[in-house]
């Protein structure tokens, strides 16, 4: 079609989308379908709601969804009147269901440093002088650590000091894996700890007060912001955060002068894969002060949409069970280009739909949620979240966990659902596959919850924790909403029926999604998901990380 065509047919789709939104009749109460053991018979999810929500959202009405664009802005307004239809609660700002997502640019000018007194010396090392900050450190602060804690690896296995040790401490690390532990530790934790930053980051997501790892070299960073944006983000800058930065030898030498093992023969142990003995230097003071400024310089805003069904229990109810999928997609193409994979050409369909890329997830999100507002309520309270802009960089979810509409701390699991419409590669012999993702690594109760409610599920699915394997390239699971979450410390579980032909291609249509397995995967999730938020007892964050990988299944001890 033509594009100037275009406008006309998405505004006679959107008159027709907001007229069934605003005559649809009340929601009603569905069919109960069998519960699982000692729960209360749950609703039945129905395969006609989901064809009606997937349709328009995938429709050309809608634009392709693309993040800060009018056509991702109606996809979001349909979905919040449809959430009023329900009766679901507004979470958002202002009493609606939006909640702003403001992507930013900032000039930055970066005066951080970090002062060190140790072995009788002391000195100040500046950004750019033998110590590198990243460009978003937060609110400008100063901290005071005595005493520093060196982790080896920083590798979250049986060689870490006790938590209650690192609790508010600097800790050093060096980069490298251990021999001895190195097919362990990629089976268990993969590509989400491959660098030394990940794993500072990750020590200080875990209680550690600040962390700094060695870098081999620390270019000469910018200390004031050039004539563009050098930092994009949707977290505050105003928040004050525990810092993580790298230091190379030199800082490291001055640092670790009173070390047991010199910071040399360290070095040398780690890069033939040597243990690295954790230790204490009690008497080393550290001064750290974050002083990035932030130059506002161009702004552009989408929007989460967030909804909240109460849970049953008064005493369980202001802790959450998080549902989430992307709303957007790529959008469409505009004059030569194209937003990603053409498998017809343009001028024939000019529209990414995104139908199974996630409005296959949106609509079942939408289904979840009709199902617990008309069927019997869980102890706690179900969070959902349609998250914007997934696709340029998981930036809803990260505003979320950077800016959450219920404390972090009160989340007791995020459930993520992603592609969930089709089959691997279109494979028939697939059909009753389900990929599971990331559930065992913060959690191995989390694990053990889905495999349960699959096994009692009237029509059970064929779990497979392949992309959960390291081995995969993908690396799925640092690449869908559900990571904002787990980087944060949540217990996370991703959904996913596997990647097929029309990946961000312009033929990931309605007509090639198969409902019946929607239906059934939909059902099962929010099977799982009131399971999880019908227990009593909080999810154990045991962080014994990823252990299912290929051909693993069933339950974990």
């Amino acid at each position: 079609m033509r594009i100037w065509n275009l406008k006309r047919r998405m505004l006679a789709t959107l008159a027709a989308a907001i007229l069934a939104v605003t005559t649809a009749p009340p929601a009603l109460r569905g069919q109960s379908a069998p519960a699982a053991s000692g729960t209360p018979a749950l609703v039945r999810i129905a395969e006609e709601d989901l064809r009606t929500w997937l349709t328009t959202i995938a429709s050309d009405a809608m634009g392709g969804r693309a993040a800060f664009t009018e056509g991702y802005g109606l996809a979001a307004a349909y979905v919040a009147g449809e959430l009023k239809a329900l009766g679901v609660e507004p979470m958002g700002p202002g009493g609606g269901y939006l909640q702003p997502v403001t992507r930013a640019g900032y000039r930055v000018t970066r005066r951080s440093s970090v002062t060190v007194h140790a072995a009788g010396r002391s000195r100040t090392f500046e950004h750019g002088d033998h110590v590198s900050f990243p460009s978003l450190v937060g609110a400008p602060q100063t901290l005071e650590f005595t005493g520093v804690e060196f982790v080896g690896y920083g590798l979250p296995d049986e060689a870490l000091p006790p938590a209650e040790r690192l609790a508010g401490r600097l800790v050093v690390l060096l980069p490298g894996t251990p021999s001895h532990l190195a097919d362990e530790s990629a089976w268990r934790w993969g590509r989400s700890l491959r660098t030394v930053s990940d794993r500072a980051e990750a020590l200080v997501a875990a209680g550690a007060g600040a962390a700094v790892g060695l870098s081999a070299v620390v270019a000469p960073g910018p200390r004031g912001g050039g004539r563009s944006a050098d930092l994009s983000t949707v977290e505050r800058v105003d928040r004050k955060q525990p810092p993580t930065f790298t230091g190379d030898i030199e800082f490291h030498e001055f640092l670790l002068a009173g070390a047991p093992v010199a910071i040399g023969e360290l070095r040398a142990r780690a890069s033939r894969g040597e243990p690295l003995d954790a230790f204490s230097l009690p008497d080393v003071r550290v001064s750290i002060t974050l002083d990035n400024t932030y130059e506002l310089v161009r702004s552009e805003r989408t929007h989460n949409v967030v909804g909240l069904v109460p849970g049953s229990d008064p005493a369980l109810r202001d802790t959450y069970v998080l549902f989430g999928a992307h709303l957007d997609h790529i959008g469409m193409a505009q004059g030569q280009g194209a937003p990603g994979r053409v498998n017809t050409p343009v001028d024939v369909d000019p529209i990414w739909n995104g139908a199974d890329d996630d409005a296959s997830g949106s609509s079942a999100l939408l289904a979840i949620a009709k199902a617990m507002m008309t069927g019997p309520r869980p102890k706690r309270s179900t969070l959902f979240v349609w998250h914007g802009a997934e696709e340029e960089g998981l930036l809803g979810s990260k505003a979320m966990a950077d800016d959450p509409v219920v404390p972090l701390e009160r989340i007791q699991a995020a459930i993520n659902l992603d592609m969930i419409g089709r089959n691997h590669d279109d494979d028939p012999s697939r059909g009753n596959t389900l990929y599971v993702v990331g559930a065992d690594r913060i959690s191995t109760d989390l694990h053990n919850v889905v495999v349960d409610a699959n096994a009692a599920a009237e029509r059970p699915l064929t779990l497979d924790y392949f992309y959960n394997d390291p081995r995969d390239p993908e690396s799925f699971y640092t690449r869908s909403d559900h990571y904002s979450y787990a980087s944060r410390g949540i217990p996370a579980a991703f959904f996913f029926t596997g990647p097929h032909p029309d990946y961000h291609a312009n033929t990931d249509s309605v007509d090639k999604i198969l409902f019946p397995k929607l239906t059934q995967v939909t059902q099962l999730i929010y099977e799982v998901g009131f399971a999880l938020a019908d227990r009593t007892e909080p999810l154990r964050r045991d962080n014994r990380g990823l252990r299912s990988g290929r051909g693993v299944e069933g339950r974990m001890e």
